[in-house]
């Protein structure tokens, strides 16, 4: 019983204890030392907050972006180490917890009534203990999160050091881009192959290698499978390297400019603003990359037009990855405070429960949202087409719904994203991205049927190589670039072509009341090409069966008084003209026996 009474009221004197906020006020030197902590992490924070916004507006920041995120980030528990050790130093230089410390290894002697000796040791919580394990509890959190932070810096930067890698191999695909110079020659040297390539003539190949130009025309000839001829010779020892260093230079060049005033603004822009201004190096990269390599002009984009334009791309894995690192630092240092798991996970697990039952529905959606972007069946800026019959771009996808926008942008489709795993879907962007222009006509039956298919195929070789964009790329897709011919650099229409394709292709469809029904068609390189080249394939059409004198009847019943003969004449007169066609351009495959339709 007395033996009870003691230890009672020794264990009774920690209980006290036992919660911080009363530890802390139970002891003066405490309060002071727990005062100076809270200062200090506020320093940190302002420390902080002024290096990060120092940084932000430093060339450094903008040339080596992923090593100033590191640094600024790599300061916080530098910060805070050196909070941690001031602290420590700060209680053994004053010896401000001697009076009261007592050690967990410390065991306490009690003598019962019988005179027997009970030692025990309870593990007393003690201020300067207590004092030092919120000091710790605080450098780990920081640094839990800045190795949350640090992680995805690493991830981004191996990723964009693989796209980098790949805008390689785009360039030496292109043969260097249009801000380089000659400086693809300077790495590569092209060796013409050892036997004439299809395609060419033996005499016509050996002219050619005696002159510069000739060999030019070699090096950018293609054969009908759209394979190149001959190979190249490394010139310098890592082509990758200098071509980094090259982009790099261009980069500075571009920055110099846009710091100067020297740019299309005709302004000084400046460097960390909330709208950038200037585009950091990996974002220079990526618009790059975006608009077909072509040189981004200094100053001509209005401030914040990268972020605005990013502003609604979903989260990437690296983005959401700090959240569930540190989450797991916050759940091992409650651990560490002797918060019972098994408790904390039984109250959770009940409440995720009730809360997975009321969301039941948008789990459904997150589920769905994790199999698209799994599965890759289709992404933001794609072409699809709903089983609904909606069609248009994807704009936008959540865990929650999915935004596709109109191709004319007159609407915006909010589909549950769930929905969409079961739905019947036409992905126009998925690896062949090929899609045809179809432009239907009907003739008289006045002119003769091989004549108009010749007249077709023409239209059809003059679409090819006259149907360009505002870049003047062509939206025909065809085995050999038209340009190459006259030793320019493919515009890309020859490039990523997966199928055969023997085009223009011409249909001879039927007989109709009033007319012969054809059909002509080129396959362009996605569904928005198509529009522009119907267009311009029927103005083509128009011209030339204005020159060759071929009828299109108008769709109407009438009671027939012409003289059939004189209008047969007429027609005969150009006879040879549009046989001439014939002999120059063929008919196509429309006479050939097969039984492909």
């Amino acid at each position: 019983m007395a033996e009870d009474e003691i230890i009672g009221a020794v264990t009774g004197q920690t209980d006290e204890f036992q919660n911080v906020f009363q530890l802390i006020a139970s002891s003066e030197a405490l309060q002071i030392a727990f005062t100076v902590l809270i200062i200090g992490v506020l320093g940190i924070t302002l420390v902080y907050r002024f290096f990060s916004n120092w940084v932000k507006k430093q060339k450094f920041n903008y040339v080596r972006p992923h090593l100033s995120r590191f640094v600024k980030t790599g300061v916080l528990p530098f910060f805070a180490i050196i909070l941690i050790t001031s602290m420590n130093v700060y209680i053994q230089s004053f010896d401000l917890f001697s009076d009261n410390v007592i050690s967990d290894a410390e065991e306490l002697v009690i003598t019962n009534v019988d005179g027997d000796m009970i030692v025990k040791n309870d593990g007393i919580l003690t201020p300067a203990k207590t004092f030092s394990k919120i000091l710790n509890t605080i450098n780990i959190l920081v640094i839990g999160y800045s190795i949350a932070h640090i992680i995805p810096i690493m991830i981004t930067k191996r990723e964009k050091s693989n796209q980098e890698y790949e805008d390689f191999e785009n360039w030496k695909n292109m043969r260097g881009f249009l801000d380089d110079g000659d400086l693809f020659h300077k790495f590569f040297k092209w060796v013409p192959p050892k036997k004439t390539p299809e395609d060419i003539s033996d005499e016509e190949f050996e002219k050619n290698l005696k002159t510069e130009d000739g060999r030019k025309f070699l090096e950018e000839f293609r054969t009908t499978k759209g394979l190149p001829i001959g190979s190249y010779e490394q010139l310098v020892k890592n082509p990758f390297e200098e071509w980094k260093k090259s982009e790099r230079r261009k980069y500075e060049d571009y920055l110099g400019k846009c710091l100067s005033g020297d740019n299309q603004s005709g302004k000084k822009l400046r460097l960390g603003q909330n709208e950038e201004e200037v585009y950091p190096i990996d974002i220079w990269r990526e618009e790059k990359r975006l608009d077909g390599f072509e040189p981004i002009i200094p100053g001509g984009r209005p401030p914040g037009y990268a972020a605005r334009k990013r502003k609604n791309i979903p989260r990437s894995i690296s983005q959401i990855l700090p959240l569930g690192i540190f989450a797991a630092v916050i759940v091992g240092v409650i651990s560490w405070w002797g918060v019972d798991l098994i408790v904390l996970a039984t109250a959770t697990g009940g409440l995720a429960i009730g809360v997975g039952l009321a969301l039941q529905e948008t789990m459904q959606n997150y589920f769905a949202y994790l199999l698209i972007r799994k599965d890759k069946i289709f992404a933001e800026g794609e072409r699809i087409k709903l089983d609904t019959g909606y069609n248009g771009i994807v704009h936008k996808i959540t865990p929650r719904v999915t935004y596709i926008q109109d191709a004319l942008h007159e609407s915006f489709a909010v589909i549950p994203t769930r929905q969409l795993v079961n739905a019947q879907i036409i992905n126009y962007s998925k690896e062949i991205k090929m899609v045809p222009a179809l432009v239907e006509v009907g003739v008289s039956y006045l002119n003769d049927p091989k004549q108009v298919a010749a007249i077709l195929v023409k239209v059809g070789k003059r679409a090819m190589k006259e149907i360009v964009d505002d870049k003047k790329r062509h939206l025909v897709v065809q085995l050999r670039c038209p340009y190459l011919e006259n030793n320019k650099p493919s515009c890309g229409c020859d490039k990523d072509i997966h199928v055969d394709i023997n085009q223009p292709i011409v249909r001879f469809n039927k007989f109709n009341d009033s007319s012969l029904d054809f059909a002509l068609w080129l396959y362009v390189r996605d569904y928005g090409s198509q529009f522009k080249t119907k267009t311009e394939m029927r103005m083509i059409m128009y011209e030339e069966f204005k020159k060759y004198d071929i009828r299109i009847p108008w769709p109407i019943r009438t009671v027939y008084h012409g003289d059939e003969k004189q209008e047969q004449s007429e027609i005969n007169k150009l006879n040879e003209q549009r046989d001439e066609v014939i002999d120059k351009y063929g008919i196509g495959d429309i006479g050939r026996a097969s039984g492909e339709e």
